[in-house]
């Protein structure tokens, strides 16, 4: 096995080298060194019969002393030479010989030609000779010793003379010792040394003197071991350093030490100056002994030289070559022995020269007769360092989003969509990676990859192909995607070509186009200049053979062109083209400013012959490797063209089927010279080996196989995978890497394995042990080829991350090492078994012989301790936390529940929890003792939820990878856990230490201080040994010794990595559950005694604990040690009342300060529980208090043990102040109150309410009351039944908690350094078993591995953890500036909401007058009779408008007003000359009128005739605008049709909210309606167009509303399309038709007919336009009028189809986000960011048409509050945003606010306000009395928008003094008791007016008791009369 090998490595290097030179001129080869002839050698060759059989190797005899005439033999054997990649032999010149009388001037001439013919054979063979001068022995001459050095001075003269000609190298002496050996006379070595190195010298500058313009080199050959000697000799240093034009080596080494080698040689690196280095002969020994060849050497000298240690420009290969005895008339050596299957008859078929073998042969050669024990034999061992572990993934793949953000299409959309109608798989969606990323980044974190392989869509940057059109949202995803991974380590490797050529490029040939390459470079070269400042590894293209064979070839691959013979190798011919290209793009315009490198991925199965003793197999086995991988490596790696041998095949089969069967294009010499050497490494992907047979009866049609005269097989025994084509064969990878090495990169170039996998089958479980073992096959196999191969292997990257699109087989095949269920909307991914090995190899990088624990590194303990003093006093009652109560209760809502932007501490610690037993399971492993809740849970009757037990739990006792895989993906910092005291110590006693347990726990601590996860340790969460149980447990004081024995063993053996210890986890649940109501284990029910019982021996065991690591453990490990306490925030039902005020506080003293005001305090009990539970002790007759006492010494030993504060809370209650029942004794009763639940802000959980903003006040509390001690909350989470992966909730739950710890940490003050979400996962919750959940990873509990799946909250939490909290997005920074000028400025109201006057002066009556009059339709009863009487008020709506400074007013016409029965047959000239007197009065005032035609109260005369749904209507509609025209148009100059159409629709006639109120035909009314609705409009618009635009000079245009809705799950594909279907239904349904192509979004098209079908209808339930009315429709428009107010989040709701509604064809649910601002309106949510995002919808949408926006505003509720800040900010955010949609060239024109003064809001009556004047309905006169947002609106108004702070008060914002605002605008004076006074003068007169009635009443009571008195004394006895009455008074 040894020589073959031998053959395989060296022609490796040697072909590796042989284009890169020796650096001392560019057109010299490096230097492969064989000879000298030796005597031995021409015996042998000469003569074989007498040494047949023998092995000679040159240079192991007596040198050759050349003679005429020379051997015959030697030109042969000098050919053969050459033909095994030699390049120099080695010559020894005689002295004696040449000159043997030492004269120069007598030379030997017969010597002289016999050489001359020696080296002239040698250049004759193209091999450069290397002469020695002297080898061994200097001639016999008289000359004295003292001359030697000026004789072989003249020697060297002579010989530069006569064969400076042929010689480039020489050496002076090749073997010093035995010169010195046979000098005469020599004294000593070091004499002998001076004299030989005084002759080199004089050599040396001889040479360089005379003869240096040949252009050779002169040297001395060195023993390498000798050189550090001589280095310190001075003499002889000049043989290194001064006198020698590279340095030459006789190296001996033994194999054993050969891992040195490289060492060794790079110390000669040191010599000053460097050198190049030429090892001259090298000889190896004690190789067989080691078992290894002796190629290793060679590899580590060739490794040495790659990694520029050593500077060689050579080396002797003596060593490898073989020159076997033979009786045939060719005599040769080469570099391997004759092989058994190269026959004569393999020579004359195959036409292999006998003394040449491929690197395929050698490689077979190599591995052919391997017993299958050797080839399997499993190597333990690692990697170097340094190699890169990675996934990969491919765009079309698992991205989806397919149309996404413009994206193009791709073939594979196309070709998907086809077998789409087939009903087959598509990659629309696949797995969603487009929409997550950050989900796809949390896995790879999870696994702990390197590196992450993906590849870029080419149609999501540039749809069309071309570089004209680029789309900056997909480079924003890649963008997103790039910095994701750098930000968690993780290099991206990005793929420009992963086979998704944009379809508009395929539309014009795709590859078989030349301009594809120009194209292909100008979208590398975008990518280069986008992303090449952070991608460092590039691939140009991924396999291309599967695109030139399966894309065009067999067509079984988009495109689906089937062209073997043509297509298929052109595509071939123009991929390696635009490859070559974009490397030298690369290399030329960015390598030295990015540093980067770029390659190709080639895949290629191995190839072996299927008779392995058939040569035509062998060859077709080879021809089957140049024809898969060759294709395209030998073009880039070799030669710059196509290998030989497919060129050869190719030319045989055409001219065999005597027609061009395949035409293989040729690429030029410049071409050539292009593609030569352009990659800087080569990727290959390899799944499977392939059996190959010569191909049987030639076919002339063709196909892959005939063209390349091939046949492909498998051996049956192969096991088999999910793919037809994968079969598993471990070893052929190592192979494939070996022939890689020798064929293509030849050590100059490292090989990236990019693509290795298996798939499982798509009903396969998540244990895909069948993977994991193929990966162990196959990484053990390249580990292999990199260590005992030494192929330059540097990365394995596994296919796939994720399961994914897979092509034809669509989801069939899963690659992924993450299951994707491709069957749920959110695509969830889970990790299968293969994720966890797969990280377990990344963690041991390979496969080491022996586990060793590594040390890890130290964590860095960044944690301090109080940082003010222990208030060492008692508390008050109540305390003085009181001033949080004092602070924050009275907080307006709006105030208390305002979103805060910020971020926490730069240090601040991020982390997940979870506790032992509720996770572990292993209840009775390996040696564990029972807990008390291991025999609770197995107890009969034990109120557990289903009978449910922690015996498995989560599993993570054998789950750890899986713990640890999701922690990662986390992101967290910290890891709070606790310890099963029961699992170390299964006794509870030191003297039962279990050691597997303590493994485990090492283990895990071990992998979190690996991954950076700072582990907190729980030494207590509830599981007491039961052994330890049975004496008593916690009501035991014993426990105080037993718990500092634990604590103590635990710090000893885990505190070196644990720098954060709690010792017990809630106390206060641990002593009134599991002693108090007995609930909790141990069951004991004493509610009056134990509890304190309990708590006062844990608070001393606490302090025990805590004392015990501050005397032995604090100094050197560093940690803090506190406890978990809990608690929720208490609110007073009344803060107005002290007594509840009292009770709030009196209840977090008996829960929170239970335990923290003893140890954070004063060592005590809070006053107030010493007081309550003593008297009450009292009053129960008992003789002590029920609360323990302690001494003084244990109060001073108590007080100020904990080094932080460590809080859990979850929610918030109401408590007020009650006196309880004395008996029988309760903890509950001794707190004096009553506690009532809080209505959660949020959808209340499982178990408790949810409300944010206890957060923020308990922990002010908690800072008040024990001082500003650092606070760490350790628990904080949401329970909920059953959640989905789309546990929105329980993120709003986290968002809004860790908000308002954000605020207690940013406006507070509080000294917040942590925190950590409960929990983790699903696990066992106590009582309630497995049916409340708060993971934040789903766990399967019916699987039997437990895995686990990362909701949706998991991907909310890291990003917190990522940001560091909640900072503000850029998009939603405040925006300064100004609006164009021009903005118009507006308010809006609506005739039916202000005007009242409901049957005044022949009004007609209206839907609104009838549905407001119907019972139960209108909230309070409320109807708009009067309402703000606008109709009376024309001058106070005037000046209202004033004081706003609006330049503009919308309002609208009463439809009934004007026609009071909704037709021209009668109109009511006093309604109609209403609208002209308010209309003069706005022109008068200044104010631009803008009317609206119709906003929702129609004619009740029309609606008794079908209203909206009879077409009669748009005749109806289009009469009255004519009137409105002809009576108005002269002054009216902007005209809106109708407002809001959607609601007239869909709540007049759909849900029925509206008037007229019809609900009953959900399916069909609003459609109906909603057509008419657009047809009305659109004649209105033609009329006005037609017939008065040009003498009027109007404009007039529909008013339509929309909210925003975005994706309740960004990252669902689902429901983001379910927001956008949202906006179109709403917005889109009446927009569409008007300002786009006359017709109803398609989405609405398809989804309703497609509903209506599956109803069993036979046509859509929604109208048709006919073409005429498109037309008609299409256009009518003058600017776009705009309603917004709020946005949802949406997420799809499929209906059944039994239902038709517009809900359940829009098939849409919205919810808001809970940190969103109410208002007074359940559906308005303060959200401006939709605000700008809609503008730019309607902007993208609609091409970009002027808008106006036609209302915005928000409500309130309740009592009125004038200063209403709420709405201010609304304004403020939203007008901004309009501010930022405009600078984004939105064509937004104006803006009017919703809306002038309070008013009937249809449905809610008088309840919702959205006035910024308060209407005050208990005044007759209605006053419009301005709110703060009316001065506020005007400021902006005066400034145009938001004037910069920074440039100084501006004077806008200064309110003139003529703006002052009234509240009447017709009198400024108010009515008060018959005088008409001012308003303050009016407050004033009240006031006093008061004032006296309550005098009078005060003096009446007065008069009444002195005369009561009085009377009374008059009835007494004379003696009482004796009392002064002044002073019984």
């Amino acid at each position: 096995m040894d020589l073959p090998w031998t053959a395989l490595f060296l022609t490796t290097v040697l072909l590796s080298l042989s284009c890169q030179g020796t650096d001392w001129e560019s057109d010299r080869n490096f230097i492969s060194a064989a000879g000298p002839i030796t005597n031995d050698l021409v015996l042998n060759l000469t003569y074989p019969l007498g040494t047949q059989g023998s092995d000679l190797v040159a240079g192991n005899k007596d040198s050759y002393v050349c003679q005429q005439p020379l051997p015959s033999f030697l030109p042969k054997y000098f050919s053969s030479l050459h033909t095994s990649q030699v390049t120099h032999y080695k010559v020894l010149l005689s002295w004696a010989q040449l000159l043997p009388t030492g004269n120069p001037k007598n030379p030997d001439l017969e010597a002289v030609r016999c050489y001359r013919q020696l080296l002239q054979s040698l250049k004759a063979a193209q091999l450069q000779p290397m002469v020695v001068l002297c080898h061994q022995t200097p001639p016999t001459s008289s000359a004295k010793q003292k001359d030697f050095a000026d004789l072989f001075a003249d020697y060297a003269t002579f010989a530069f003379q006569s064969f400076g000609d042929l010689v480039e190298i020489w050496f002076t002496f090749s073997d010093l010792e035995k010169v010195i050996m046979d000098l005469p006379h020599q004294d000593s070595k070091a004499s002998a040394l001076q004299i030989l190195s005084n002759a080199h010298r004089k050599a040396f500058e001889v040479y360089h003197r005379k003869f240096s313009s040949q252009g050779g080199k002169l040297s001395v050959v060195l023993k390498a071991e000798d050189i550090p000697e001589l280095l310190r000799i001075p003499p002889s240093a000049a043989l290194i350093k001064d006198s020698v034009d590279f340095l030459s080596l006789d190296l001996t080494s033994e194999c054993q030490g050969m891992a040195n080698l490289p060492q060794k040689l790079s110390e000669l690196q040191n010599i000053e100056p460097k050198m190049k280095v030429f090892i001259y002969m090298l000889k190896l020994q004690d190789c067989s002994s080691t078992g290894k060849s002796p190629s290793s050497l060679l590899f580590s000298l060739f490794e040495a030289i790659n990694k520029d240690q050593v500077q060689t420009v050579g080396f002797d290969i003596n060593e490898f070559l073989s020159c076997p005895s033979s009786s045939e008339e060719s005599p040769s050596c080469s570099l391997t022995e004759s092989l058994a299957f190269q026959t004569e008859q393999q020579q004359k078929t195959e036409n292999v020269p006998s003394s040449f073998l491929s690197a395929y042969q050698m490689v077979w050669a190599a591995f052919a007769n391997q017993s299958s024990a050797e080839r399997d034999a499993f190597m333990q061992d690692v990697f170097p360092e340094g190699f890169l572990w990675g996934v990969s993934t491919g765009a079309f793949n698992v991205e989806g989003g397919w149309a996404e953000d413009n994206r193009g299409p791709s073939i594979w959309d196309h070709y998907s969509n086809l077998n789409a109608a087939e009903g087959q798989a598509t990659a629309k969606v696949t797995s969603d990676s487009y929409h997550k990323a950050a989900s796809d980044v949390a896995l790879l974190r999870g696994l702990r990859a390197g590196v992450y392989k993906f590849s870029i869509s080419w149609s999501r940057l540039f749809p069309t192909g071309q570089k004209n059109s680029p789309n900056l949202q997909g480079v924003t995803y890649y963008n997103r995607l790039i910095d994701s991974l750098l930000n968690s380590h993780i290099e991206p490797m990005a793929t420009l070509f992963h086979w998704d050529l944009p379809q508009a490029l395929q539309d014009q040939g795709g590859w078989q186009n030349e301009s594809v390459v120009d194209a292909f470079l100008d979208y590398a070269a975008f990518c280069f200049s986008t992303f090449g400042d952070r991608v460092k590894l590039w691939v140009t293209f991924h396999e291309p053979w599967v695109i030139s064979y399966a894309g065009y070839g067999t067509g079984q691959h988009a495109p689906a062109i089937s062209d073997p013979g043509v297509a298929s190798f052109k595509v071939a011919h123009l991929i390696l083209k635009a490859h070559a290209r974009t490397w030298h793009h690369y290399d030329l315009h960015h390598r030295q400013q990015q540093q980067g490198r770029v390659g190709i991925v080639l895949n290629s199965d191995w190839a072996e012959p299927l008779d392995r003793r058939s040569p035509q197999d062998l060859a077709a086995a080879e021809r089957f490797l140049h024809f898969m991988l060759g294709w395209f490596a030998h073009p880039i790696f070799v030669d710059g063209d196509y290998p030989t041998t497919l060129r050869a095949q190719i030319q045989h089969i055409n001219q065999q089927c005597g027609r061009p069967l395949a035409q293989l294009p040729e690429f030029t010499a410049e071409e050539k010279q292009l593609l030569r050497g352009s990659a800087d490494f080569l990727g290959l992907s390899h799944y499977t080996s392939r059996l190959i047979s010569k191909a049987g009866q030639q076919a002339c049609t063709p196909s892959y196989d005939n063209i390349g005269g091939f046949s492909q097989h498998v051996d049956p025994t192969w096991p088999q995978t999910a793919s037809r084509w994968i079969r598993v064969v471990p070893w052929g990878i190592r192979r494939l890497l070996g022939f890689a090495s020798m064929e293509y990169t030849k050590g100059r170039v490292p090989i990236y394995l990019a693509g290795n996998g298996m798939p499982v089958g798509e009903v396969a479980d998540l244990d895909d042990s069948v993977r994991v073992n193929y990966f162990n096959l196959y990484i053990n196999e390249v580990l292999k080829a990199v260590k005992e191969d030494l192929v330059d292997v540097r990365s394995y990257i596994a296919r796939s991350l994720i399961d994914g699109f897979e092509g034809p087989p669509g989801y069939s095949q899963r690659f992924g090492l993450y299951h994707v269920n491709f069957n749920d909307s959110s695509r969830p991914r889970t990790a299968r078994k293969s994720a966890y090995f797969f990280t377990s190899i990344i963690e041991k990088n390979g496969f080491p012989a022996k586990r060793v624990r590594r040390n890890p590194p130290p964590m860095r303990a960044a944690f301090s301790s109080r940082v003010t003093a222990v208030p060492n006093s008692p508390s008050e009652v109540p305390s003085q936390a009181k001033i949080v109560w004092e602070k924050f209760s009275n907080q307006p809502k709006f105030e208390r529940d305002l979103f805060y932007h910020g971020t926490f501490r730069d240090d601040f610690l991020w982390g997940v929890s979870s506790s032992a037993y509720q996770i572990e399971g292993g209840w009775d492993a390996d040696g564990k003792g029972p807990s008390i809740w291991d025999n609770f849970t197995h107890t009969p009757g034990n109120n557990v939820k289903d009978n449910a037990t922690g015996d498995i739990a989560c599993d993570s006792y054998h789950q750890l990878d899986a713990d640890l895989n999701i922690l990662r993906a986390l992101k967290v910092k910290a890891y709070r856990f606790s310890i099963s005291w029961s699992r170390i110590f299964p006794t509870g006693r030191n003297n039962s230490i279990n050691s597997l347990g303590v493994e485990y726990y090492n283990k895990l601590i071990d992998s979190l201080v690996q991954s950076n996860i700072f582990p907190m340790v729980t030494l207590f969460h509830w599981d007491l040994p039961q052994a330890l149980q049975d004496i008593g447990g916690w009501e035991n004081s014993s426990m105080v010794d037993l718990f500092n024995s634990y604590a103590d063993f635990c710090f000893k053996t885990f505190g070196d990595r644990v720098k954060f210890w709690i010792t017990f986890n809630e106390p206060l649940y641990l002593a009134l559950l599991g002693y108090g109501s007995g609930v909790f284990p141990p069951n004991v029910q004493d509610p009056g005694w134990a509890p304190y019982r309990v708590s006062h021996v844990i608070i001393k065991a606490h302090a025990r604990v805590y004392h015990t690591y501050a005397e032995k453990y604090r100094q050197e490990q560093g940690g803090v040690i506190s406890l978990s306490l809990n608690t929720h925030w208490v609110e007073p039902k009344n803060p107005g009342l002290r007594r509840d005020v009292e009770a709030a506080d009196r209840m977090l003293q008996f829960s929170l300060g239970w335990f923290a005001h003893p140890i954070f305090r004063n060592g005590d009990y809070p006053d107030v529980m010493k007081w309550n539970v003593g008297n009450r002790s009292e009053l129960q007759h008992l003789a002590e208090s029920r609360l323990p006492s302690f001494t003084e010494e244990e109060k001073g030993y108590i007080m100020g043990t904990a080094d932080v504060f460590c809080l859990n809370t979850y929610s918030s209650v109401f408590v007020q102040h009650n006196t309880p029942r004395l008996n029988p004794p309760n903890y509950d009763d001794d707190r004096e109150l009553t506690v009532s639940n809080m209505d959660s802000s949020l959808i209340s959980t499982a178990v408790h309410a949810a409300i944010p903003w206890g957060m923020r006040r308990l922990l002010n509390w908690i800072k008040e009351e024990y001082g500003n001690i650092p606070i760490y909350v350790t628990e904080n989470g949401q329970g909920l039944d059953n959640p989905t992966l789309d546990d929105t909730q329980r993120t709003f739950y986290h968002k809004t908690y860790i908000n308002e710890a954000l605020k207690a940490y940013r406006l507070d003050g509080v000294d917040l350094r942590g925190y950590s979400a409960w929990s983790l996962m699903d696990n066992f919750e106590w009582l309630s078993g497995y049916t409340v959940k708060f993971g934040l990873y789903h766990v399967d509990f019916d699987h039997v591995n437990r895995p686990r799946t990362a909701r949706a909250s998991a991907r909310y939490y890291t990003e917190v953890i990522t940001n560091n909290g909640m900072p503000l997005a850029k998009e939603d920074e405040f925006l300064y500036g100004e609006f164009p000028k021009g903005f118009i400025w507006s308010a809006a109201s609506a005739a039916y909401q202000i005007e009242g006057a409901w049957r005044a002066d022949g009004k007609g009556l209206s839907i609104w007058d009838t549905f407001s009059h119907t019972p139960l339709k209108i909230e309070n009863n409320d109807n708009g009779d009067v309402t703000c009487d606008s109709y009376h008020k024309i001058a106070e709506d005037v000046v209202a408008l004033q004081n706003l400074g609006v330049s503009h007013y919308r309002f609208s016409i009463s439809w009934p007003r004007v026609l009071p029965d909704g037709t021209t047959k009668f109109i009511n000239e006093a309604g109609l000359n209403y609208y002209v007197r308010f209309i003069d009065a706005l022109l008068a005032a200044g104010i631009t009128p803008q009317v609206t035609m119709y906003h929702w109260d129609l004619p009740q005369a029309l609606q008794d005739i079908g209203g909206w749904e009879n077409e009669t209507i748009v005749q109806l509609f289009k009469e009255y605008a004519d009137v409105l025209f002809l009576k108005l148009g002269d002054k009216v100059k902007f005209w809106i049709t109708l407002n809001e159409p959607f609601v007239i629709a869909a709540h007049g006639y759909g849900s029925g909210v509206s008037a007229p109120g019809i609900s009953f035909r959900p399916g069909t009314a609003p459609y109906t309606a909603g057509h008419n609705l657009i047809k009305a409009h659109a004649e209105a618009w033609h009329l006005y167009n037609d017939k008065y635009r040009d003498s009027q000079k109007g404009v007039i245009s529909i008013t339509i509303n929309s909210d925003w809705a975005e994706p309740r799950d960004p990252s669902k594909q689902e429901d983001i399309e379910a927001a956008r279907r949202y906006v179109q239904f709403m917005g889109g349904w009446f927009a569409h038709p008007i300002f786009s192509n006359g017709d109803y979004p398609e989405v609405m098209k398809t989804r309703i007919l497609a509903r209506s079908l599956e109803a069993g209808l036979n046509k859509s339930r929604l109208p048709e336009f006919t073409e005429n009315e498109k037309m008609r429709i299409k256009g009518t428009f003058d600017f776009f009028g705009f309603n917004h107010y709020t946005t949802v989040l949406a997420y799809d709701l499929n209906y059944p189809a039994a239902i038709s509604s517009f809900d359940a064809d829009r098939g849409v649910a919205s919810i808001a986000d809970s940190s969103w601002p109410v208002s007074g309106s359940f559906w308005l949510k303060v959200t401006p960011f939709g605000f700008r995002r809609i503008l730019n919808w309607l902007k993208e949408e609609y091409n970009n048409p002027p808008i106006y926006v036609t209302e915005n505003g928000v409500s309130r509720r309740g009592d009125v509050e004038l200063n209403d800040t709420d709405r201010i900010y609304y304004l403020r955010s939203y007008i901004n945003e309009a501010l930022k949609a405009v600078q984004d060239k939105v064509d937004l024109r104006g803006y009017t606010l919703w809306s002038v003064m309070d008013n009937f809001e249809w449905a809610t009556g008088f309840a919702e306000r959205f006035g910024v004047h308060f209407v005050n309905r208990s005044d007759p006169s209605l006053p419009r009395i301005p709110k703060a947002s009316a001065n506020f609106y005007a400021s902006v108004i005066r400034c145009n928008g938001f004037p910069d702070p920074a440039q100084g008060p501006h004077p806008c914002l200064h309110q003139p003094d003529e703006a002052e605002p009234t509240g009447s605008p017709v009198k400024l004076d108010v009515p008060f008791l018959g005088l008409m006074l001012g308003k303050t003068e009016a407050h004033t007169a009240l006031y006093v007016l008061f004032a006296l009635l309550l005098l009078a009443v005060c003096s009446l009571a007065f008069l009444l008791y002195k005369y009561c008195k009085r009377s009374k004394q008059r009835e007494t006895q004379p003696s009482q009369h004796s009392l002064s009455p002044i002073s019984s008074f």
